[in-house]
């Protein structure tokens, strides 16, 4: 028997690497001596460099500009010549100060600055995962670091922002790093909205970034004017990438790396790839997986449904560990889950399962030894 754990963070209480190590420890107080391999896994949204990391590569920390432009530290990971960026190390919401939200005025420059230091480090390919960002300014500052130039009127630079684009005059992408041409691109996101619209970035996720129901327009105005200036520099094709699927991932910064020539994959499928789940997968009898709520957004993308997916595929068997349950039996064997097992079913109080997750979980980690493990 061999225990494969590939589990997502549980948000505000566990990260990746800390759900697989009392998983780990629930097992074998239960199973001493189990076989089991961990492989945290992530779908593009904060905590994919520490997945990465966890899977062997090198963490690579630089300073860069945060989404209100105060210097912050942010990582990527690095393997040989394959960089794993993440947009929320420099660029997401949990580097805004306690308290404070910018919907309009955060930038994303610091995720261009943090593709720059992988492209200073010699990477031929850049897994960029996106999510969990500060910003809706359609990767304007992250385009801007890297070398454009966004000019208002009378040939200033706009201000930091999706809010700012709407004095947008002129864009010129002459000056992008050269290098951008040379290197495999690929935009890793569980999200795959258009950038404008009911279903574009600023109508489905601003509300997130603190943005009102007047910053939502004012943000879809300014971002569908940023594309009509953009097809004015670089023709046609700004406009059918603002249309197409991950064009508005994470406040719209998908847009701006599709422009950069990325390609667009679903977050976890190109985790998995890269973090190596298909040899571990080969070695495993039991798979668990699983993230802080199992809900009807997890089987839209999200780390267990990739996981499970490619465990049935595999013929595996595979159970899910999650802090909250909100999927019935029929969704989750839908989704090649055969059981669940929340936290709330050792500890009903939800507080307290935020508080200590780690213990209860590895509650949760013997229940599952004694009923798969024997």
């Amino acid at each position: 028997m061999r225990v494969l754990i590939a589990a997502d963070k549980f948000k505000g209480s566990l990260t990746a690497v800390q759900v697989a190590e009392r998983v780990t420890a629930g097992l074998r107080r239960a199973v001493p001596g189990l076989a089991v391999e961990a492989l945290p896994v992530a779908d593009g949204g904060d905590g994919t460099v520490d997945a990465a990391v966890a899977a062997g590569f090198e963490r690579r920390e630089i300073q860069v500009a945060g989404p209100l432009g105060e210097p912050v530290t942010a990582a990527y990971a690095l393997r040989g010549d394959t960089a794993v960026v993440e947009m929320a190390e420099a660029s997401g919401l949990q580097r805004l100060p306690a308290g404070v939200l910018a919907p309009l005025t955060a930038s994303t420059y610091g995720s261009g600055e943090l593709l720059r230091a992988a492209l200073d480090a010699g990477a031929g390919t850049i897994v960029f995962g996106v999510g969990g960002s500060a910003t809706t300014d359609g990767g304007a500052g992250m385009l801007a670091a890297l070398g454009a130039r966004f000019l208002d009127a009378d040939g200033r630079p706009v201000g930091p922002g999706g809010g700012a684009l709407r004095d947008l005059a002129t864009a010129d992408l002459s000056g992008l790093d050269p290098r951008l041409a040379d290197v495999g691109f690929v935009l890793a996101s569980d999200v795959d909205n258009p950038l404008t619209g009911p279903k574009g970035a600023p109508a489905v996720y601003g509300p997130q970034k603190g943005a009102s129901p007047e910053d939502v327009a004012v943000l879809d105005e300014a971002l569908a004017h940023f594309a009509a200036v953009l097809e004015k520099a670089v023709g046609p094709k700004a406009a059918e990438y603002a249309g197409a699927p991950g064009a508005g991932a994470a406040g719209g910064i998908g847009y701006g790396a599709l422009l950069l020539g990325a390609r667009f994959r679903p977050g976890i499928e190109v985790m998995l790839d890269v973090l190596g789940f298909a040899p571990a997968l080969e070695r495993a009898t039991l798979v668990i997986t699983g993230e802080g709520s199992l809900d009807e957004q997890t089987l839209h993308g999200k780390a267990p449904a990739g996981v499970a997916a490619a465990a049935r595929a595999a013929g595996k068997e595979v159970v899910a560990v999650c802090g909250r349950l909100a999927l019935a039996p029929e969704a989750l064997g839908g989704a090649g889950i055969r059981r669940a097992y929340p936290l709330t079913d050792v500890e009903p109080d939800v507080q307290r399962c935020i508080a200590e997750a780690g213990p209860i979980l590895e509650d949760v980690a013997e229940r599952i030894a004694r009923d798969f493990v024997g």
